[in-house]
């Protein structure tokens, strides 16, 4: 069966519009460095790209939903690990509050 391009349109539009949930809820169970975010959130199936993870972390710091600190890693590599800010666990408490709501609705009408 061939790929639908309007499904998969569809389904694009679905992620994005999940994705910046899915972070600070994988933030909200504590700080995590990039590839632990992107491992955490992906768990479940392909959700976030990585070429979409950062941006989107650098926008959440930047906002002040996030906080970072560097510190070496393996290998002396530097990691920079991401933390919910109060405004952020503040967010990420009404953004579940919003998609329990709405998955209700579809839900309800699916």
């Amino acid at each position: 069966m061939e790929p639908n391009p309007e499904l998969n349109s569809w389904q694009s539009q679905l992620r994005k519009g999940a994705i910046e949930l899915a972070i600070l809820a994988v933030l909200g169970r504590g700080e995590a460095y990039g590839l632990e975010i992107l491992d955490r959130a992906n768990k479940g199936g392909e959700l976030v790209a990585d070429g979409a993870l950062y941006p989107l972390l650098t926008r959440l710091e930047k906002a002040g939903k996030l906080a970072a600190r560097w510190e070496a890693g393996e290998g002396g590599n530097p990691r920079k690990y991401y933390r919910l800010t109060a405004e952020g666990g503040a967010m990420l408490g009404e953004m579940r509050l919003l998609w329990g709501g709405f998955r209700a609705m579809m839900d309800g009408l699916v």
